[in-house]
C-alpha cells in the first residue's frame, strides 16, 4: 500500500511571515492540530516546514514570548520529512519512527504538496484492518454451521 492511498488530501497551509496568532486560528477554524507551511515558488506549494499546536505552546506560550513577534517560520519543525504519495506505506512509518515525527507532509513527484500523514492515519487504518480480521470469525462461524450437520 502506497502513502498516498492513506494519506490526508484536504491540508491547511500557512506561509513563514503568517504570525502565530493567524496559524492558531487556522488550526482552530480547520479544527487541526497542525499545519503545513509552504513556500509558493512558481504556483508549487513545496512544504518548508510543519508548525503544530504544541509548537505555539513550547516555543511561545510557556516561555512568554510576544506572540505578536513571533511568526509561523520562527517556530515551525525544520528539518523537515516529507515523503512522496508513490512510497511503500511500511517505509514511510520505518521513517518516520526513525525521526520521531507524528507527521510527514505528502508530495508528489514535482515535490508539491499533495497530503499529510499523520499517526492518526496510520491509527485508523490498523483500526480498520482488524476490525476487518476480526470479522473472519463470524464468518468462519457461519461457514461452519452451513456445511456442518448436526447431530
Amino acid at each position: 500500500m502506497t502513502v498516498g492511498a492513506v494519506c490526508t488530501r484536504d491540508v491547511v497551509i500557512a506561509h513563514s511571515e503568517m504570525s502565530i496568532v493567524a496559524a492558531a486560528r487556522l488550526m482552530r477554524e480547520y479544527h487541526v492540530g497542525s499545519l503545513v507551511v509552504v513556500n509558493d515558488e512558481a504556483g508549487n506549494n513545496a512544504p518548508i516546514g510543519v508548525v503544530t499546536d504544541r509548537d505555539l505552546v513550547i516555543e511561545v506560550l510557556a516561555v512568554d514570548v510576544d506572540s505578536d513577534s513571533v511568526t509561523v517560520g520562527d517556530v515551525m519543525s525544520q528539518p523537515l520529512l516529507t515523503v512522496n504519495e508513490d512510497e511503500s506505506l511500511w517505509d514511510v512509518i520505518q521513517r518516520m519512527r526513525a525521526k520521531g515525527v507524528r507527521r510527514t507532509p505528502v508530495v508528489n513527484m514535482d515535490g508539491a504538496l499533495v497530503g499529510i500523514l499523520s499517526v492518526d492515519d496510520l491509527v485508523q487504518l490498523l483500526g480498520d484492518e482488524l476490525s476487518a480480521l476480526a470479522g473472519v470469525f463470524g464468518t468462519e462461524q457461519q461457514r461452519e454451521t452451513r456445511h456442518r450437520a448436526r447431530p
